[in-house]
């Protein structure tokens, strides 16, 4: 028997054991379908950086740096600075993490990151970096970078509560004789939308919030969704296959709750 048999063998297995317990009411870890794992949140973790945060779900653990740098304005936006977003997957972080460059999975989540603050626009009417203007020719960059320290599961949310407690820590450095002076910041982003997603996995009829990797792994699709605290829906994301309408609206309801849930951890 070939590995693709195998995989799709053992995908059958795992689905039929998880709509067993589903139809029961119930979870291989015991939650309720529209539970998270425990969830910590801790800011400031790497004095190197003008900020950072570590996020927890379960045993999923998810390290962002946020780090200022100077930069030369794109050309058609001559006064606004850079912002970019990268991931790292840690090979050490999953048996099915490898060294190299960035692959397709750790490309998704940091745009999925990106798209969340970036239509948010977490600085209120304006982009993120607006306010990043220095002089001619010069501008501040932000540079988020992501590192998914363990992976077990939804490292979508993990990173989105991550990314935001490292905004909200960052100090922005004072700028004096063309450098950046690191030791002397002037403030903290003025931040007033705090886009946070929640990913719920469809599984034949049922909609399950912060799925296990057990439950990815069969899942028959994946919808995050990226929620602010005044009510805008920031981004949605889905992967695998289809949902129908009243399932998404379902799962829209659902996001904005559990959004609401888990801001607290970082506010």
């Amino acid at each position: 028997m070939g590995e693709s048999a195998k995989d799709v063998v053992m995908h059958d297995i795992k689905k039929g054991v998880l709509l067993d317990l589903f139809k029961k009411g119930e979870r291989m870890d015991g939650r309720g379908f529209e539970d998270y794992r425990p969830v910590s949140v801790k800011k400031g973790v790497i004095a190197t950086a003008e900020g950072s945060a570590l996020a927890k779900i379960g045993k999923t653990q998810i390290l962002v740096g946020a780090k200022f740098d100077l930069a030369t304005p794109f050309a058609d936006r001559p006064k606004e600075g850079v912002f970019s977003v990268n991931c790292e997957f840690l090979p050490l972080a999953s048996p099915t993490f490898e060294p190299g460059p960035p692959n397709e999975n750790s490309i998704q989540l940091a745009r999925v990151t990106d798209r969340a603050i970036r239509s948010a626009e977490v600085e209120g009417d304006n982009s993120i970096t607006s306010t990043f203007f220095l002089e001619e020719g010069k501008v501040l960059a932000l540079y988020l970078d992501i590192y998914v320290l363990d992976h077990s599961g939804n490292m979508t949310d993990a990173a989105s509560l991550a990314a935001m407690a490292a905004l909200m820590s960052a100090k922005i450095p004072k700028y004096a004789d063309g450098k950046l002076v690191r030791t002397e910041p002037i403030g903290v982003l003025p931040l007033k939308h705090f886009p946070i997603a929640t990913t719920i996995a469809k599984i034949d009829k049922y909609l399950l919030v912060d799925p296990s990797k057990e439950e990815s792994f069969v899942a028959d699709s994946t919808l995050s969704i990226a929620t602010t605290q005044t009510g805008l829906l920031a981004s949605m994301q889905k992967t695998k296959g289809a949902m129908s309408r009243d399932e998404v609206l379902q799962a829209v309801d659902i996001a904005f709750k559990k959004g609401d849930e888990l801001r607290k951890y970082i506010l």
